[in-house]
């Protein structure tokens, strides 16, 4: 499915990612949260977490999750971006959004967003859209807070001693719930 993007961008390429997809989405993603080249992007956690945050097991548990899909989102034919749609429900979970660095700052986040509550709303016919985010990123949640999430106040905790999540360099990292009708969009 293609659909359109900011002024200025070349048209975006929505599509279901496969195992092949799996390396290089491991390293999207990688670059999005982790290390230093994710500071050239604002949707680091370098100074939260170290080590990895997730890899190619995890990645593709989430493209053969019965349930969900891994949608991997590419321009002029390159990956820029992915994002995980799971049905639970009444409502669909949100989660593994990453934007290439270089490419974050200029609307696209926005634009894949509202895809993927789009794609959630006709493929399962739910009315939220559920997702977690570590509660320590408030500039995240403000993002999210202006595309019409709103936080519950539901935390989970962040699953120390685990390093397949990373390696916390804090200790008051959890995970707080944000919501979203997406029933009338």
């Amino acid at each position: 499915m293609d659909t359109a993007t900011p002024p200025g961008s070349a048209r975006l390429t929505f599509r279901d990612a496969t195992d092949a997809d799996a390396p290089a989405l491991v390293a999207l993603i990688e670059s999005a949260y982790r290390g230093d080249s994710s500071r050239a992007g604002w949707t680091t956690e370098a100074d939260l977490l170290e080590g990895q945050r997730t890899d190619e097991d995890g990645v593709r548990a989430v493209i053969d999750a019965p349930a969900g899909r891994l949608l991997a989102v590419e321009r002029d034919g390159g990956l820029i971006a992915c994002c995980q749609l799971e049905h639970r429900g009444d409502a669909a979970y949100f989660g593994m959004f990453a934007v290439r660095p270089d490419a974050q700052g200029g609307g696209l986040g926005k634009v894949i967003i509202a895809e993927a509550e789009r794609t959630a709303r006709e493929s399962w016919g739910v009315a939220e859209m559920h997702m977690t985010v570590i509660s320590a990123r408030e500039d995240l949640i403000a993002w999210y807070e202006r595309r019409g999430y709103r936080r519950t106040g539901q935390f989970t905790p962040f699953p120390y001693g685990d390093e397949r999540f990373g390696i916390p360099q804090r200790d008051d990292l959890a995970f707080e719930l944000l919501v979203k009708n997406i029933e009338a969009l």
